[in-house]
């Protein structure tokens, strides 16, 4: 059969699933309204969040010089083979976040500015995540991915609910964007189109479609194919293995019957393996265009996350943070070094003259400095170069200045992203160097 015209809506297709291709030299797969354009059309810039609850080590998160001379301190060591290509940004803060409380008050605003209800109310806003998904709806199969890698804490802590430690996404002021914990359902929001057919692999059911494509494209784009079906074959076969294995249900039993019952909404025993097949997911998500917005928050704030396979299993995430001692450290680095393989996994990808790396906007950070509960200034750190718009490899000081919002970052992510806006949460002025 001929090759129909490609565009940016075109998918492999197969009986109940569909997958977005990848960016290809031989078709105009970004134009905005499926009109054919020439093979120079830009792909489009991706954004992501990536959350970091309760800090870091006070005295390791610093950077200084810049360019690939750009030094770090132990926090950051994992970045330091993408130093050119990110952003360390220091002096950016959330007014609101500053109204008393901790933890849960300095969370459920990182991404949205706003004034948060106390006394168990939910009420924050709509975040810079979603409000960007809300735009570009319909140029995607998934708006937004919403990806988690702890379960949402339902309690009241310092008269502010914990959703808000739980919760960086939000749809609208008084509803936090639902979290996928699981890689499994993750894999399948972007894939299935069926998920009554979960017994098929995503990739055998396009194997045919992508076979007739590969006739029709050049020999680069079918390198490019085969490396993307490679990758989704990857992913695929360790979820499986890793559900064969019982390692994705929330605990590993040591009977051959359970004697307990299953913890409701069980969190992975590995979060090693977990957040690992997130960043998969992540990295296959943009680089299908299946979603060009995603969030992953790696651990809620005041997190109860423990981490035996560092050695590190006698005290939670939580309380660790109020330590800074070495095992604090080396926590903080196994966080970084999932933001390090992002980034790699990102840089890896060929799209033009660029990389996905460069055609993106990944924002790492969390919502205090330290566990000291010191949130006068944020640790902020943005990698990519947002589709060629953005200089890298430099520091960014804003302390002491008259602009330095958390939000007026936003704004001007947003912009290259392609939604301008007046002002967005408390802000009204975009931060000129970005």
């Amino acid at each position: 059969m001929p090759m129909q015209p490609l565009s940016r809506r075109t998918f492999l297709r197969g009986i109940g699933v569909s997958m977005a291709l990848p960016w290809l030299e031989s078709a105009p797969v970004w134009g905005d309204d499926g009109a054919p354009r020439n093979a120079s059309s830009e792909p489009p810039v991706r954004f992501a969040a990536l959350f970091c609850g309760n800090g870091f080590h006070r005295n390791e998160w610093w950077a200084k010089d810049e360019g690939r001379g750009l030094e770090f301190g132990k926090v950051l060591e994992p970045l330091a083979p993408h130093r050119d290509k990110l952003n360390f940004i220091r002096g950016l803060y959330n007014q609101e976040a500053l109204i008393g409380g901790i933890h849960s008050c300095q969370t459920g605003n990182l991404l949205t500015g706003a004034h948060l209800a106390p006394g168990g109310e939910i009420r924050s806003g709509v975040s810079c995540d979603q409000l960007l998904a809300e735009r570009t709806r319909g140029q995607t199969k998934v708006p937004s991915l919403v990806l988690g890698c702890e379960p949402p804490i339902a309690a009241i802590h310092k008269n502010y609910s914990m959703i808000y430690s739980s919760h960086i996404s939000w749809s609208s002021a008084t509803a936090p964007t639902p979290l996928e914990l699981y890689p499994a359902l993750a894999f399948d929001r972007l894939f299935r189109d069926d998920v009554g057919r979960a017994d098929r692999s995503v990739l055998d059911a396009v194997l045919e479609d992508a076979r007739g494509l590969q006739r029709n494209v050049s020999t680069a784009d079918r390198r490019r194919l085969d490396e993307y079906l490679a990758s989704v074959r990857d992913v695929e076969q360790r979820i499986a293995g890793a559900g064969q294995a019982g390692r994705l249900q929330g605990w590993r039993p040591t009977l051959a019957t359970p004697d307990v019952p299953r913890p409701a909404g069980g969190v992975p025993q590995d979060i090693d393996q977990h957040m690992r097949l997130m960043c998969d997911i992540l990295v296959l998500a943009f680089r299908t265009d299946t979603t060009r917005v995603c969030t992953l928050k790696l651990n809620n704030d005041h997190s109860s996350l423990r981490f035996p396979h560092l050695g590190v299993d006698y005290m939670i995430h939580h309380l660790l943070s109020h330590t800074d001692n070495a095992d604090w450290l080396k926590v903080n680095q196994f966080f970084v070094q999932q933001v390090a393989y992002i980034a790699q996994r990102l840089d890896a990808v060929q799209e033009g003259s660029r990389t996905l790396l460069d055609n993106s906007m990944i924002l790492f950070a969390s919502s205090m400095m330290s566990g000291a509960h010191n949130n006068d200034q944020l640790p902020v750190v943005l990698l990519g170069k947002g589709g060629g718009q953005i200089r890298t490899g430099r520091i960014l000081d804003y302390l002491g200045k008259p602009n330095r919002k958390m939000c007026s970052l936003y704004l001007s992510l947003l912009e290259k992203a392609g939604v301008r806006l007046p002002a967005f949460g408390d802000s009204t002025e975009k931060l000129a160097e970005i």
